[in-house]
């Protein structure tokens, strides 16, 4: 879990810098072109739309294709009914193809390959179809898009509430030196996350505090607030920010975030630990999008 919360921060970064690198337009026009940089994010190949499965692989070999009797079981409109064999042999996890299969690494054909966990992250593709290896615990599982995926073509946007610079609040960062944070995703594996700090944070008179993870120049906060459920998604949803020079940073939450899970039931979403769960209507940020 530790390589996706890292995944999620990378995924962010380019486009929580590139907010504020205009400085002549107003805040909300300000977050406007933040928000439609997420969109850009979600929409494109490395985006959370066009997730098409998740197939956790047993020791030794693994069928896949589009034929019902494979193990792994790709969309059969979109694959060869045989695609070949992918074997996992304690950690170590290669592919062998069919000869007809049509899968390349790049502009490459493939027939065998090593593709985890040697080297850089191997990205297979055959047709719209692209997948790779991930680790969740100690199991692994192929992430398998679609770039023709229902979830990418249906999309039209996500709501959400008016901007109000209210809900731009400076906190105070509280480091938390050698302090882990016990953060369980959807599937129920739970990880020990180190914790630079907490940040406290007034709204309306009110002390409030949540315990991010990551880097203080890079942090990442799961919380869940009174508008879950109802109005926002009901596990919670993702901020970002960076510890200023003074100690202090600021908690937009007009850029409070959706989950991949809200996207797509393919996602294996980290929840909010019990103490980040905000006693507070966090009326800003994304609404409700998905119940996946």
């Amino acid at each position: 879990m530790k390589r996706y919360v890292y995944h999620l921060l990378g995924l962010t970064a380019a486009w929580l810098l590139s907010a504020f690198a205009v400085t002549d337009n107003t805040y909300e026009e300000q977050i406007r072109d933040w928000h439609q940089k997420r969109i850009e994010s979600l929409k494109a190949e490395s985006g959370w739309l066009n997730l098409a499965g998740l197939f956790w692989l047993k020791e030794g070999k693994n069928t896949f294709g589009g034929a019902e009797e494979n193990d792994i079981l790709f969309p059969s409109e979109r694959s060869r009914p045989s695609l070949g064999e992918i074997t996992l042999d304690k950690g170590h996890i290669t592919l062998k193809a069919r000869p007809d299969a049509e899968i390349f690494q790049g502009d490459k054909p493939v027939t065998e390959l090593d593709i985890f966990p040697d080297g850089k992250p191997v990205t297979l593709r055959h047709g719209s179809l692209r997948w790779f290896v991930i680790k969740r615990g100690e199991k692994y599982a192929i992430r398998l898009r679609d770039l023709e995926s229902e979830y990418l073509k249906g999309f039209s946007g996500i709501e959400r509430y008016p901007v109000q610079e209210k809900w731009r609040v400076k906190a105070q960062f509280v480091p938390t030196k050698g302090r882990t944070v016990s953060i369980t995703d959807i599937t129920g594996r739970t990880d020990d996350q180190v914790s630079p700090g907490k940040l406290v944070f007034t709204v309306d008179g009110k002390e409030y505090n949540l315990d991010a993870v990551g880097k203080p120049e890079s942090l990442f906060i799961i919380f869940a607030d009174q508008t879950n459920k109802h109005e926002t998604y009901g596990s919670g949803r993702f901020l970002y920010s960076s510890v200023e020079a003074d100690g202090t940073a600021w908690l937009d939450f007009n850029k409070a975030i959706n989950p991949p899970c809200a996207f797509s039931p393919y996602a294996t979403c980290p929840l909010p630990p019990k103490q980040n769960k905000l006693t507070l209507a966090v009326v800003a940020g994304e609404k409700r999008y998905g119940d996946h």
